[in-house]
């Protein structure tokens, strides 16, 4: 193994962790935890295995582990402080808005539809990677592109309750402003 084919992966890696993560500083230290695991249990890998799916499956296991330690400690709710927070609405910048949506999804479902749509994982990588059966992996993705198009058309989706938004607000909002996702395979 030659470092040229880790290399290759560090985009995708970077990419998803910063969708994980939600934070640049926190993406980066993800996927350097992620190399560093990967140099500490190289001799678990299999050289006839797919090094890309191994890559992701230690990042996603270590994000999980990161979640569940930061759960024991205290975390100020932002919602709670978002009018004192916010900073002039943008209507033009809907990649932040898609952003804040994505974080917003349940972390097993946003792991889920990253995988598929962003980096383009087929539903059978995805499920071996996340350690779930094929039909769970479609089920929560389904949920995720229903829930950020619900979020998406949310008239303040940043500022919006994580609860399932109203009916009348869903029927008000064009479909057209729903993003672009990749239809299922």
């Amino acid at each position: 193994m030659d470092r040229s084919q880790i290399l290759e992966h560090l985009p995708g890696l970077r990419r998803y962790a910063r969708l994980l993560a939600g934070d640049a500083w926190a993406a980066d230290d993800l996927v350097q935890d992620t190399l560093e695991r990967a140099c500490r249990k190289w001799l678990l890998w299999r050289p006839d295995g797919d090094l890309r799916a191994w890559l992701f499956t230690l990042m996603h296991n270590l994000y999980l582990n990161q979640r569940r330690s930061a759960a024991r400690g205290q975390w100020l709710d932002i919602d709670s402080l978002s009018e004192t927070l916010a900073a002039p609405e943008d209507s033009s910048d809907a990649a932040l808005d898609l952003e804040r949506c994505l974080q917003r999804l349940p972390a097993e479902q946003r792991a889920v539809l990253l995988l598929v749509s962003v980096e383009d994982m087929s539903y059978a990588d995805t499920a071996r990677l996340l350690q779930l059966p094929l039909g769970t992996v479609m089920s929560r993705l389904s949920r995720a592109r229903s829930r950020l198009r619900e979020l998406m058309e949310t008239p303040s989706a940043s500022s919006a309750a994580p609860a399932q938004s109203a009916p009348t607000a869903k029927a008000a909002t064009p479909q057209a402003a729903a993003p672009a996702l990749r239809r299922l395979k």
